[in-house]
């Protein structure tokens, strides 16, 4: 029983806890007692007192049973523990008045059994606070003397309003870390100065300075201000990042679980902080008329933006999902996500895995016949412009007659909505990548139909996608280094994949036929910089950047339209709706079939020549099919 064990190798066994309370309620019953025997001596008789103290003992007991009051370990005590306490005082309180008044209805002399009711409630009183006092004595000896601890960190609160003080509370219950909270810093006058806890209150010109550092020892700055907007987290991330201090934030309280913060819950700043963009927020109401009930496929469903719209679409409660990838592993780990994990797995959404390839036809056509989806989203697609510009005949066949075998599939067994993921490289492409990607989007939007909509969704780079240059990065920190940045002057539009995917979801809802959706995505992201505040998050000491050229089909800077093109606004913040040139869908089906003609010869050039023909603003840059550009 774990009355009679322990909580843990180094704790006390319960019943001594359960023994000392008991003791406790003794020692509260003789200090009310001899208060009352000291203003009227032999006002009662020995066996008054014991017959009285027996009731009080009695009551208490079965109260600290009732609630477990006795389960915590001393040295960890804290807020819900006191609390326990006071239910377990308050139920022996209850108790003991229950007890004098039936006694008292049955004509038998109460007092000899029970105090007066002022007593009973002077003894509960003293017995919570001597039950209080021991357990935040112990715990704060142990944590000022006895506590072993890997390392101690000298460390400041930013921020002194109502999240500081629980921070500061937070830290202090962290057994891996003993934090010293050196000082807090806070921008309002009214507060500097003051002190929380006996820890003093300072501004930030006093505090974030290399003086103030050095003196305290500090290496970690907490950022206790979930309400800030972006530029102000980020000029006080970049002030502690240019001391060289380890930066951390509390999140938002919308987060903190059961309403109660913890030191694990305390994140290191993420490089996606450290972005010049808000997060963008979409509403989701549409969007939910638009999913629920619906037999939605996804293709390309295990990668990056395929599973978060797999995610997010399961929060709709779709009629079914169906999720198709050729990549077998990614297939299985987002089936065993989905399957088995907390929330997705209590979601009463019925979903089917399937390992197949867009470019196959027949395999495809066989998945349309059997679900009849309703909504597709296609994310399938070959991504990586270097190896792309190695072989243009996979992306081709993959990204333009992919796309090209999906279309026609929904229009013939009468989807509702095609919803194309494209992306910024499909603007004045310089790559066969994007090129592949702009042919398919020239595809959809000529492809007519009564029953099927298509919709485009271009968008810049997402942070952390498989790939991309941020998971690069930190694999080149885990490695000590160089971070090879091809070009000093390379720019890049960034956005999280979750922002991405609603982006998709949210054109989905309010697309209509041939629509191209893009995205605000504010101002874009010099690679060098990013580099470089990466490096500083990793605390990491001399730690390279090699400047390495620009690759294969690369550019400096990515378009979010093309020259000829311009958008206007929706009735959605953020996106707008590209106006662009309409495509005459016998012209385009003649040129898909020279460029399969051309495919088939297997022949690079020929296929990278066609590709030019057909998309005439495709320039190659540093590529080996530039010759053809020369050739125009």
């Amino acid at each position: 029983m774990v009355l009679f064990g322990r909580s843990s190798s180094q704790s006390f066994p319960r019943i001594w806890i359960l023994c000392f309370d008991c003791v406790i309620v003794l020692c509260a019953y003789i200090i009310v007692m001899g208060i009352q025997w000291y203003a009227i001596p032999n006002s009662m008789t020995a066996e008054d007192i014991l017959k009285q103290f027996l009731s009080i003992f009695l009551a208490f007991l079965l109260s600290f049973l009732l609630t477990k009051s006795y389960n915590g370990m001393l040295r960890y005590s804290g807020f819900k523990d006191i609390v326990r306490i006071s239910m377990a005082c308050l139920l022996a309180l209850l108790i003991l008045f229950v007890g004098k008044f039936v006694i008292t209805q049955v004509h038998i002399e109460a007092l000899s059994f029970f105090p007066t009711y002022y007593k009973l409630f002077a003894i509960t009183v003293v017995a919570l606070v001597l039950l209080s006092l021991p357990r935040l004595i112990i715990r704060r000896i142990y944590n000022e003397y006895f506590r072993k601890s890997a390392q101690t960190v000298n460390a400041i609160i930013y921020g002194a309003g109502d999240a500081g003080p629980i921070t500061q509370n937070a830290l202090a219950q962290d057994t891996s870390c003993q934090y010293n909270i050196v000082s807090f810093v806070d921008d309002s006058k009214q507060k500097i100065g003051k002190s929380i806890n006996g820890t003093v209150v300072r501004s930030a010109a006093e505090v974030l300075n290399r003086s103030f550092i050095d003196k305290y020892g500090v290496t970690t700055m907490i950022i206790a201000i979930p309400s800030l907007t972006k530029a102000q987290q980020q000029r006080i991330i970049n002030q502690g990042l240019d001391l060289g201090l380890n930066v951390k934030s509390v999140p938002h309280v919308s987060t903190w679980i059961d309403n109660s913060l913890t030191s694990n819950q305390i994140e290191d700043i993420k490089i996606e902080d450290l972005l010049g963009r808000d997060a963008i927020i979409l509403g989701h109401e549409d969007v939910k008329q638009e999913l629920e009930g619906k037999l939605v496929l996804v293709t390309g469903a295990a990668g990056s933006i395929g599973s978060e719209i797999c995610r997010q679409i399961m929060h709709y409660n779709p009629k079914r999902l169906v999720m198709v990838d050729q990549a077998e592993s990614p297939v299985y780990d987002l089936q065993f996500e989905l399957c088995r994990k907390e929330p997705y797995s209590s979601m009463d959404v019925p979903v089917d895995f399937i390992v197949a390839n867009v470019k196959d036809n027949a395999r495809m056509e066989e998945v349309f016949a059997k679900y009849h989806p309703q909504l597709v989203y296609h994310a399938a697609a070959y991504k990586h412009v270097p190896l792309m510009e190695q072989f243009p005949y996979e992306a081709v066949l993959v990204n333009v007659f992919g796309t090209k075998n999906i279309a026609d599939l929904a229009v013939k067994y009468k989807a509702e909505k095609f919803v194309m993921i494209s992306t910024d490289k499909a603007v004045n492409p310089t790559n066969v990548m994007g090129t592949t990607k702009r042919l398919a989007e020239i595809y959809t939007q000529s492809r007519h139909a009564e029953t099927t909509k298509f919709i485009t969704t271009r968008f810049g780079n997402v942070l952390g996608s498989n790939g991309s240059v941020i998971p690069l990065f930190k694999k080149q920190l885990a490695q000590g280094g160089p971070l090879t940045v091809t070009d000093e002057n390379i720019i890049r539009y960034f956005m999280t994949i979750p922002e991405a995917c609603s982006l998709v979801l949210k054109a989905s809802a309010m697309g209509e036929d041939g629509n191209i959706f893009v995205f605000d995505m504010g101002e874009p992201v010099r690679i060098y910089d990013l580099a470089k505040k990466m490096i500083k998050l990793s605390g990491l000491q001399n730690v390279q950047i090699e400047i390495t050229g620009l690759r294969p089909g690369e550019k400096l800077y990515e378009e979010l339209l093309a020259t000829k093109e311009n958008t206007i606004p929706t009735n959605t913040p953020k996106i707008m709706k590209a106006k662009v040139r309409e495509y005459d869908s016998e012209e385009v089906n003649r040129q898909m079939e020279a460029l399969l003609v051309a495919l088939k010869s297997l022949d690079d050039f020929a296929i990278v020549a066609k590709m030019k023909e057909i998309v005439p603003e495709f320039v190659s840059n540093n590529s080996e099919f530039s010759v053809l550009d020369h050739q125009k």
